[in-house]
Formats: structure tokens, C-alpha cells, sequence
């Protein structure tokens, strides 16, 4: 009886994630109309402990290294302290245009972000591998809606938001 119980309580949350699941495949995304700048980089070596590289104008090199806190010996750098520092100055940059557009440039001139980006295992499954979480912390300005405007406007906020399109190929 406790088992009959079990897989009827179940039933509905697998519904509900194959349900959550098929309208996630089916979501869109945004297209950009023009380029205006494109950045390139290039990785080497042994992944996550190999070498990482900007091409293009200027030069940008680094090594990386997993995170102690993930098996690694966190010498070099990883993907996600260089996603939380693009993140911090795309949002930076986000916020001083709202307080601009909203006549309060003064507002931003002294801001500082935050961000926190966490790596864990996804809550639900199947997903198997990792996933992100991002926290965003705004310093020095309390104006919730210049704040809602530059994550509104902020590349990295839309691309988490609305989700981007990804072309992987073979060279």
C-alpha cells in the first residue's frame, strides 16, 4: 500500500518535469540584427587545467586550474571567476547607462557589482553534469528601478534570461 502511495504521489511531478522539460526545448531566444564587436578566444591543453587565450586586438593569456573546493589545485584561473568578472563590469557598465538615461549619472559614478557564480549539480534530473547560479550584488546605489533598468539592458542578464544561440562546429 505504501508503495502504491509513493508512485502515485510521484506520478504528478514526473508529469510536471517531462511537462517543465518539452516547454524548455521549445523556448526562444534572441537573434542579434547586426554584430557591432566580436571577441575571440581560444583554449589549449588539458581543459580545465590547460591555457586560455584571447585573439584579436589585444592580448589576454591565462592559466587554469580547477577550484580546490572541485578536486583541482586551484592555482590558475577558471571559467567561472571569468564569467563573474565579465558579468560585474557588463552589469557596471548597464547600471551607469540606466542612471544616465534616468538623469542620475551621479548616482553610478562611485557603484561597485558584486557578482557571486556558484557551480553545483543541477536540483532535478536527468540533467547530469554541472549548472550555474549567478548572484548579483549592487553597491552604492539603492534606486530599484535604475537597478531593474540595467538588468533589463545588460548583455549577460539578457543572454541568462532570454537565452542566446550556441553554433559548435568542426574545423
Amino acid at each position: 500500500m505504501v508503495a502504491a502511495m509513493l508512485l502515485k504521489s510521484s506520478a504528478p511531478r514526473a508529469a510536471l518535469r517531462a511537462s517543465t522539460a518539452l516547454r524548455q526545448s521549445q523556448r526562444t531566444y534572441m537573434t542579434l540584427r547586426d554584430h557591432v564587436y566580436m571577441a575571440k578566444a581560444t583554449a589549449e591543453g588539458a581543459g580545465r587545467n590547460g591555457k586560455v587565450r584571447s585573439n584579436g586586438d589585444t592580448l589576454l593569456e591565462l592559466d587554469m586550474s580547477i577550484p580546490k573546493a572541485m578536486g583541482g589545485k586551484g592555482a590558475g584561473q577558471n571559467p567561472e571567476k571569468l564569467f563573474a568578472m565579465g558579468y560585474a563590469s557588463c552589469f557596471l557598465g548597464a547600471l551607469q547607462r540606466s542612471a544616465a538615461a534616468h538623469g542620475k549619472k551621479e548616482l553610478a559614478d562611485q557603484a561597485k557589482i558584486h557578482t557571486v557564480v556558484r557551480i553545483g549539480h543541477p536540483e532535478d534530473p536527468p540533467l547530469e553534469g554541472f549548472g550555474l547560479e549567478v548572484e548579483i550584488n549592487v553597491e552604492g546605489i539603492d534606486d530599484d528601478e535604475i537597478i531593474k533598468a540595467a538588468h533589463e539592458f545588460c548583455p549577460y542578464s539578457r543572454m541568462l534570461h532570454h537565452g542566446i544561440r550556441v553554433n559548435v562546429k568542426k574545423l
